[in-house]
């Protein structure tokens, strides 16, 4: 991937603006340390790429950027900080035409866009919205552009370029004899797994870019068309596997072949059975591995509060009040199903099928059981929450694992001795204790392999030996709870104990 020219605010195309300048593939950039060393311990060396080279640059992040570092007592952390929170627009927009008002996202070393990693790419830059215009119009472009996406294939979750930036779709080998119905077209679609977080995160970066800018023509007819195929797939998705007649009710089916990443789906491309409870099944996780059972309690949760937030804007912008209505509708029935069918003695489940079945454990994608806080859906100090933690972080998840120097929850998606530091994060989010912050803290910081980034997951057995030098998500989850901490619990990082909020 080269890296091109950004320009806030100007309609360009990075294929072209590569030409302007000689930047480095930041792929194989990130493999190694390269700026001057932070004065810590640490020594974290400084990643951000030449300005020349940043695909979209903003005053206002960058003021975020010196007084985060002006204010951090640690600088180790002032300058993970320093490469993470503009990671996003330095390194990922990898087409953007304000005109045409379209914005194509990449989540790191995949030449993709997923809907999930890009809501949460752009989760803290929200209030900065209000406040920045340019980087308000790329949102919007970025909204506008999974708008048709989503109004097309709701059932995916990433996506190839689209036509007008010029940029050739991608080869997925791993998609490669993986049959999906209803079918798709592999020049727009770049993998067809069908996970609900997919659509939250479109739902989420919207109500986001609402709630700052209070700019309804966001909600053009793509948009409601978008909203309508989602509140489509909840319908059908909700459904018992057997009607009262014993006939199998299926509207999605991906038949994975052995090469497939994350195997063929059992029963057709059906997945296991499922009775009704009034969640919504899925055949995949956040991670993109196969769920166990169809209703995944976190990507439930997630989807309740969003649905919630989607009939707040519609609402306050006076748009469709029967879609509104059905957002309320589906909001409500899932949480309630959410308390009444996952939570036994005060447990969680990760995953369940409305036939008595349950899998407790969790795994480091967000949403996570872990996450429920920090997706909105209860508070930190509810005991039903504080009681599943425990187990989630200890050896009652069968995904949890502790090293000499490292330690967290991982997943299937690369293996169970390589927890995801993005755990940690999550952990962070969930918990007031000072203690508790500041040993998960330091446990991210103190393994970044010396690069001063945000890895995907780290081996306990060798924390030199990680996956993924490059992943933004996890760069901006990173940096976004430090922006939390700052408004939380200034004491921990600052040198003062004044709150800090972006854009205030």
């Amino acid at each position: 991937m080269k890296l091109g020219l950004g320009v806030a605010g100007i309609a360009i195309s990075l294929v072209t603006a590569t030409a302007q300048a000689d930047c480095p593939d930041y792929t194989t950039y990130a493999q190694s340390p390269q700026g001057n060393p932070s004065s810590g311990p640490l020594g974290l060396p400084y990643m951000r790429p030449d300005p020349a080279c940043r695909t979209f640059n903003s005053t206002s992040v960058e003021k975020v950027i010196l007084d985060m570092k002006s204010r951090l007592k640690d600088p180790d952390v002032a300058r993970l900080f320093e490469n993470t929170f503009p990671n996003t627009l330095d390194t990922t927009v990898k087409y953007y035409n304000e005109r045409e008002n379209l914005a194509f996202i990449i989540t790191g070393d995949i030449t993709a866009q997923w809907l999930r990693d890009t809501g949460n790419q752009f989760a803290h830059y929200h209030t900065l919205l209000s406040v920045d215009a340019d980087l308000a119009n790329l949102v919007k472009a970025v909204i506008n552009n999974e708008a048709r996406y989503v109004s097309q294939y709701p059932y995916c979750g990433a996506f190839q370029p689209p036509p007008e930036s010029g940029l050739g779709p991608s080869v997925n080998n791993w998609a490669l004899g993986v049959l999906v119905n209803p079918p798709v077209d592999n020049q727009t679609v770049f993998e067809c797994k069908y996970e609900i977080d997919s659509l939250c995160g479109f739902i989420k970066l919207s109500s986001s870019y609402y709630e700052a800018t209070k700019d309804a023509s966001m909600m053009n007819a793509e948009w409601l068309a978008a909203i309508d195929q989602i509140l489509r797939v909840i319908n059908e998705q909700s459904q018992a596997s057997f009607d009262a007649d014993w006939n199998f009710i299926s509207y999605y089916n991906w038949t994975g072949l052995a090469g497939s990443l994350a195997g063929a789906v059992n029963n057709g491309g059906n997945g296991e059975p499922k009775g009704y409870t009034g969640m919504v099944g899925t055949h995949h996780r956040p991670s993109d591995d196969l769920s166990t059972f169809a209703f995944l309690t976190p990507a439930n949760a997630m989807l309740s509060v969003q649905l919630s937030n989607l009939a707040t804007i519609l609402d306050h912008a006076g748009v469709a009040p029967n879609v509104s209505s059905r957002a309320k509708y589906w909001s409500k029935t899932i949480e309630q199903a959410v308390w009444e069918h996952t939570v036994v003695d005060g447990i969680f489940a990760y995953e369940t099928n409305g036939l008595g079945s349950r899998y407790v454990m969790d795994d480091a994608n967000v949403p996570s059981l872990l996450s429920l806080p920090y997706l909105g859906f209860l508070d930190m100090n509810h005991p039903d929450y504080v009681k599943t933690k425990k187990i989630l972080m200890s050896r009652g998840n069968p995904y949890y694992v502790r090293g000499r120097s490292f330690s967290g929850i991982g997943g299937p998606h690369i293996d169970v001795w390589n927890p995801w530091p993005m755990s940690q994060v999550t952990n962070i989010f969930g918990t007031s204790d000072d203690e508790e912050i500041l040993t998960s803290l330091y446990t991210i910081v103190n393994n970044t392999g010396g690069l001063g980034l945000i890895h995907e997951s780290i081996n306990i057995y060798n924390v030199s030996d990680y996956t993924r030098p490059w992943f933004a998500w996890a760069n901006s989850y990173f940096s976004e709870m430090l922006l939390d901490l700052a408004q939380r619990k200034p004491h921990l990082i600052f040198t003062d104990n004044k709150p800090y909020i972006p854009g205030q």
